[in-house]
């Protein structure tokens, strides 16, 4: 009788102390497996980020339509100018620009990624047995500041498609957390209300 009762009770210690560990080790890994994510997600928006400055570059907008802003990455190019001193300049403020050839757009920002897809720059990064073909949303338009328009794009996924398949009750309190402090539940590159193209993570 009484090692069955010292059996169960080292059962339940046992049972008890693996409750407190892992109520210990759930957020590390959650936290862990989040920061790994959110950086993944800061590089594919910094893509798009430098992607809709080229088009803004040469179109003078931004697009919120991601057949128009792939299609104009892999098919256009930059004009690669050299610019140097005017020799005949005594004040030296002048200079020549010579163009020297062109570099398509696609290689000029991602030239140096090996094995880089364009085709998958609206997709959000995440597991693939989670994946569902869930893209970042890409919206542009125009604000007023100075008494002039400025051209504004956003891009942007919430936590609870980023973090897809993590612990959902975790994930409900992120986004409880962050909303109490005005911010946007996830992450996001360039403003729809001002003149930024920086990523909320800075």
């Amino acid at each position: 009788m009484k090692i069955a009762l010292k059996l169960i009770l080292l059962v339940i210690i046992v049972g008890l102390a693996y409750m407190v560990v892992e109520s210990i080790m759930e957020p590390v890994r959650f936290n862990k497996e989040k920061d790994k994510r959110e950086q993944i997600v800061i590089r594919k928006l910094e893509d798009i980020r430098a992607g809709e400055m080229a088009f803004k570059r040469l179109k003078g907008r931004y697009t919120a339509s991601w057949d128009t802003l792939i299609s104009f990455i892999k098919t256009n190019e930059f004009f690669v100018v050299k610019e140097v001193a005017d020799p005949h300049d005594t004040t030296f403020t002048k200079t020549i620009r010579d163009t020297l050839g062109t570099i398509s757009i696609l290689d000029s920002l991602f030239g140096d990624r090996t094995n880089f897809n364009i085709d998958r720059l609206k997709f959000v990064p995440i597991p693939t047995e989670f994946f569902a073909n869930e893209t970042f949303e890409l919206r542009a338009g125009v604000i007023e500041r100075g008494g002039l328009p400025v051209q504004v794009f956003e891009s942007q996924v919430g936590y609870d498609v980023m973090l897809k398949g993590l612990d959902k009750q975790a994930i409900i309190n992120l986004n409880k957390s962050v909303k109490e402090m005005n911010k946007y539940p996830g992450l996001k590159v360039g403003s729809l209300t001002e003149a930024s193209t920086e990523g909320n993570w800075k």
